[in-house]
C-alpha cells in the first residue's frame, strides 16, 4: 500500500533574502521585496526536492496530497507528480499563515503519513502550531533564518530522507527543535530566539540541518586572532564582500570601520562603500573589479552560503571564484560542528558542486584549518 506524502509550500518564504529583508513576515515585508526585484526562492527549491524523489528509489512508494496552486499542486506537477488536491478554497494567489495552519489541518484530516513542507522558520512554526508531535515532518529549507532543526541541509537531502523513510522500517524519528525569531529585532541587528516546540523528523544526521548555535563568551581571543590574520592579507583596489556575523564584524573592527551584524557589506581601500547590501548592488559593486568574498559558518549547522547570506548570489559567488572566498571561524565554533563538513545550498547545485571539496578556514593568527565542503 503506498503511503501518502503531504506536501505544503510557502510560496513567499524566503522572498526577503537576496534582497537583504532579513525574512518576510507580514504582507508588507513581501510588498517591498518585490517592489527591491525579489523572486521567490521556495517554490523552485520544492520543485528542486520532488524531482530527486520522483526520480530516486521511493517513487513508486508514494502519493501526494497537497492544496492547490503555488502552495505545493504546481510544484507537484511540475516534478512529474499527479497529487491529489484538497482544500480547493484555499487562497493561493496571496497566501497567508492561516493559509498554512489550514492546510496543514488538511493534511492531518487526509492522514497523510509524511509531511513535506518548504519554507523557514516561520512556516515550521504555523505547521508546529497545528500539527504538532501528530505526524512526522520533512522541511525543505526557504527562508532566510532558518533556526530550527527541523530543515534537511538541501532540498536535494530532503528528498533522499523521506525516500530513506518510505523504504527503511528502521529510520527512527526524533524530536527537533521548532525555532522562530523576532524579524523587527532582527532587521535592527539584534538576535532573539524562541523555543516554540519540537516536531518529530525522521532522523539521519548527515541529512538534518542542526540548530543554529550562537558565539561562545569565550571567543573573544579568537575573534581577535582571526580578525588580525585577516587585517594582514587585505589588498588594495580589491572589493571585500564581508558576510554576516561576528567573525566577520571582528574583521571590520579591526580595520578601523563599522560593520553591520547581520547585514552584507562592501569593504574597499580602508572604507566601508555600502552597508547591508542587495544582491544586485552586490554585483553591481563587484562589476569589472578584483573581488574577494569573506564568510564564516553557521554554528551549529555549519552552512557557508545560503543561510542567512543569500545576498551573495550563485552569479556573484561564480566571478568571484573559489579561490577568492576567504572562510574564517573560531576554533570554537568549528567545535560546534562535531567533525560535520561546511555546507554549501546557494540555490544553484553546479555552483554547490564547484564550491564542494575542502576549503581552508582561518581560524587564528598564521593558522589555517583545511575543512571539508559537501552540498
Amino acid at each position: 500500500m503506498k503511503k501518502k506524502l503531504g506536501i505544503i509550500v510557502n510560496p513567499v518564504a524566503g522572498l526577503g533574502g537576496r534582497v537583504g529583508l532579513k525574512g518576510t513576515d507580514g504582507s508588507e515585508v513581501v510588498r517591498k521585496a518585490l517592489e527591491l526585484g525579489a523572486t521567490p526562492e521556495s517554490p523552485a527549491r520544492a520543485v528542486e526536492a520532488l524531482r530527486s524523489l520522483a526520480a530516486g528509489p521511493a517513487a513508486d512508494r508514494f502519493e501526494v496530497v497537497t492544496p492547490p496552486g503555488n502552495m505545493g499542486a504546481d510544484e507537484a506537477k511540475e516534478a512529474g507528480l499527479m497529487p491529489t488536491i484538497v482544500g480547493k478554497n484555499l487562497n493561493h494567489q496571496e497566501t497567508t499563515s492561516e493559509d498554512t495552519k489550514q492546510a496543514a489541518r488538511l493534511m492531518l484530516e487526509n492522514n497523510v503519513d509524511l509531511l513535506l513542507f518548504a519554507g523557514g522558520d516561520g512556516t515550521a512554526r504555523d505547521i508546529y502550531s497545528v500539527v504538532g508531535d501528530k505526524l512526522p515532518v520533512v522541511g525543505i529549507p526557504a527562508g532566510v533564518k532558518m533556526h530550527s532543526g527541523v530543515y534537511a541541509t538541501s532540498p536535494r537531502s530532503g528528498a533522499r530522507l523521506i525516500a530513506a523513510y518510505f523504504t527503511d522500517d528502521q529510520l527512527p524519528l526524533r524530536e527537533v527543535e521548532v525555532m522562530d525569531i523576532d524579524e523587527e529585532a532582527f532587521r535592527e541587528g539584534s538576535v532573539s530566539a524562541k523555543l516554540y516546540g519540537y516536531m518529530n523528523v525522521p532522523y539521519e544526521p548527515s541529512l538534518v540541518q542542526g540548530m543554529k548555535s550562537g558565539s561562545s563568551p569565550g571567543e573573544g581571543v579568537s575573534l581577535q586572532e582571526v580578525a588580525a590574520e585577516v587585517a594582514k592579507r587585505i589588498e588594495p583596489g580589491t572589493v571585500y564582500i564581508l558576510g554576516p556575523g561576528t567573525t566577520t564584524r571582528a574583521i571590520a573592527k579591526e580595520l578601523g570601520v563599522e560593520k553591520t551584524l547581520l547585514g552584507v557589506d562592501i569593504f574597499v581601500d580602508g572604507k566601508v562603500i555600502a552597508k547591508d547590501v542587495t544582491y544586485s548592488q552586490v554585483e553591481e559593486a563587484i562589476e569589472g573589479k578584483k573581488a574577494k568574498i569573506v564568510i564564516t559558518p553557521i554554528g551549529g549547522q555549519g552552512h557557508i552560503f545560503g543561510r542567512g547570506n543569500q545576498q551573495i548570489s550563485p552569479k556573484v559567488i561564480k566571478q568571484v571564484g573559489k579561490a577568492n572566498i576567504i572562510v574564517v571561524s573560531t576554533p570554537e565554533k568549528l567545535a560546534t560542528l562535531r567533525g560535520r563538513p561546511l555546507l554549501v545550498d546557494t540555490g544553484d547545485p553546479d555552483v554547490d558542486i564547484e564550491l564542494s571539496g575542502f576549503m581552508r578556514v582561518v581560524t587564528a593568527f598564521n593558522t589555517e584549518t583545511v575543512c571539508r565542503v559537501a552540498t
